[in-house]
């Protein structure tokens, strides 16, 4: 059976080769593959062609310059008058009169309200009385003991009855003092509480007289800064409410640490200013460090590696590497310590996939 497939198979060849349009059939089939060929290598050497061109990266840079860097600390504050004070009364009882109303300006002594005095003026009535029997007896004593007339001792006790009505007088005025409710301070009436017939007590606050000629801005800061933040130190007060700020120093840091808070009191005094407010809110930002020809670069055009932070360069139109030391950093700058000079174009856009000696354009 094997050897009749053989024989067919040969005979089938024979047949084949002596046949000339398989011979041509399989000439056009060599031809078509002659040509996909041909295009094929065309494209690979169209292909090799391209990547033996110079590749240039489009990049953006930054031109390094000498300046001034400083550092900021940022804390959170308040407007706070030194003159801002409750009044309080000094004397129970009921408020007869109430002298000054809210916004009204006042004088340091100034009388603000009345507590019922009553008792006290006739008590200070009838002491009055008193000392007026007094002192002209003490007169007609006088001039007979400068007539040498009478004794010593009926003149040194009608002088003693006298000098001691003066001095009860004296007290009851003073009693009487304590039912007026005074300003201790010149300013404006902030708060109001009292009115007519309303019994106070002492030591309870009803009214708040405030002094906007001296304010200050006040925070505290972290006892991480101590040492660091002192007093004449720059700073710039930022007031968002009002939409407001100035650059002045510091006039006061803390010597002593909180220990509930672990921070210590700053202050910066304010100029005298309508728009400024008690307890409104103040952003202070302090500078803790300051270097003159320091020179900075956006921190976003640091990388890192295994050898440190670095920096491409473009140097006559070719991208270098450059290993930096970094110091401080503030508001999206950093200070470059070693590595780069004043000049250098560093790039900040662009150096992903960037390698030593590329090819750049400047964009």
């Amino acid at each position: 059976m094997k050897r009749i497939l053989i024989a067919a198979v040969v005979l089938f060849l024979a047949a084949c080769a002596n046949n000339p349009e398989s011979k041509q059939a399989e000439l056009a089939k060599l031809r078509k593959e002659q040509v996909d060929l041909s295009s094929k290598i065309s494209k690979l050497e169209a292909e090799i062609g391209e990547k033996n061109v110079e590749i240039v990266k489009d990049v953006s840079v930054y031109e390094v310059v000498a300046s001034t860097f400083k550092n900021f600390v940022e804390v959170q504050g308040k407007i706070d008058a030194e003159q801002n004070v409750q009044v309080n009364a000094q004397a129970p009882g009921v408020i007869t009169r109430v002298y000054v109303s809210i916004g009204q300006n006042v004088s340091k002594g100034q009388v603000l309200a009345q507590i019922d005095d009553a008792v006290l003026r006739q008590s200070l009535a009838q002491v009055q009385t008193q000392l007026d029997l007094a002192t002209n007896l003490f007169n007609r004593q006088k001039n007979l003991w400068d007539q040498k007339i009478g004794t010593e001792v009926q003149y040194l006790s009608a002088k003693s009855q006298k000098e001691s009505l003066e001095k009860q007088i004296a007290i009851v005025k003073q009693q009487a003092s304590m039912y007026k409710i005074k300003s201790p301070i010149s300013g404006t009436i902030d708060q109001m509480d009292y009115k007519v017939g309303q019994a106070i007590q002492p030591g309870v606050p009803g009214i708040r007289v405030v002094n906007t000629s001296n304010l200050k801005a006040k925070a505290l800061v972290s006892e991480t800064y101590a040492g660091r933040i002192n007093r004449g130190d720059e700073v710039k007060v930022y007031f968002p409410n009002i939409n407001d700020s100035l650059s002045t120093t510091l006039s006061f840091a803390s010597k002593t640490i909180d220990p509930a808070s672990r921070s210590y009191n700053i202050e910066v005094n304010l100029p005298s200013k309508s728009a400024y407010q008690p307890n409104m809110l103040a952003i202070l930002k302090i500078v803790d460090y300051k270097k003159e020809n320091a020179l900075t670069i956006p921190i976003k055009a640091i990388q890192k590696s295994e050898r440190g932070d670095f920096v491409y360069l473009l140097e006559s139109g070719k991208a270098k590497r450059a290993i930096v030391k970094v110091g401080n950093t503030y508001n999206g700058y950093a200070e470059i310590l070693s590595g780069i000079k004043a000049g250098d174009q560093v790039v900040t856009m662009g150096f992903n996939g960037l390698n030593d000696g590329d090819s750049l354009k400047k964009i």
